[in-house]
């Protein structure tokens, strides 16, 4: 049973500062702990974003979020959660988190577990985006090495996006980079029975 698990949303709202947040939760999972473990990171990570953003400080003026989903068949449930914040200055500052999980279990995914445990993932993808970055004339800050080992990422059809944060490669003009790396490229690597190779087309 593999079809799409249902999506709510709910709604953080204050008049001053003006606060305007979406975030999703899924309902009805055959797994209530798998169910808990889903809602509960989701919570986490949006209250994480929120703070970083500065959702305590007295110089808030603005914040936004919204989430959009991003794969949801296959027991594989990928989405983004989106906050933008105005406290001043020239512009305000967004942060985009994704978010990878199994819907059976419940489990979180990282980077990591995408990956047979030799297969040098780092290496192996840090190549494919550094032709990329060629290929499209991305101004960088300064001279792409790597991406780190934990680098954002999330599931789109069938291709995992690998990103960066506003100003963690390029200036903020370019927004939030995004390399979509198509999952038949890099099937070798793939850890088996993993969620890679679950989204594998057929």
């Amino acid at each position: 049973m593999d079809l799409p698990v249902a999506i709510g949303h709910k709604i953080l709202q204050k008049q001053t500062p003006k606060i305007n947040v979406y975030y999703p939760f899924v309902i009805g999972l055959a797994n209530p702990q798998a169910e808990l473990k889903i809602n509960s990171a989701i919570v986490l990570t949006m209250n994480q974003i929120m703070v970083e953003l500065g959702y305590h400080e007295p110089s808030l003026q603005e914040m936004v979020g919204e989430f959009e989903i991003k794969t949801n068949e296959r027991n594989i449930l990928s989405l983004t959660l989106t906050v933008y914040a105005f406290t001043g200055g020239a512009h305000g500052m967004t942060i985009v988190k994704a978010l990878s999980f199994d819907v059976t279990t419940g489990t979180q995914y990282e980077l990591k577990d995408l990956f047979k445990p030799d297969s040098d993932y780092v290496t192996v993808l840090s190549k494919i985006i550094e032709q990329k970055i060629k290929d499209w004339e991305i101004q960088l800050l300064e001279p792409f090495t790597k991406i780190r080992s934990d680098q954002d990422f999330y599931f789109a059809d069938h291709s995992m996006v690998i990103y960066f944060q506003l100003y963690e490669i390029t200036p903020y003009a370019w927004g939030f980079p995004y390399f979509p790396i198509p999952i038949l490229d890099i099937q070798d690597i793939i850890q088996p029975d993993g969620p890679l190779e679950k989204l594998l087309p057929f």
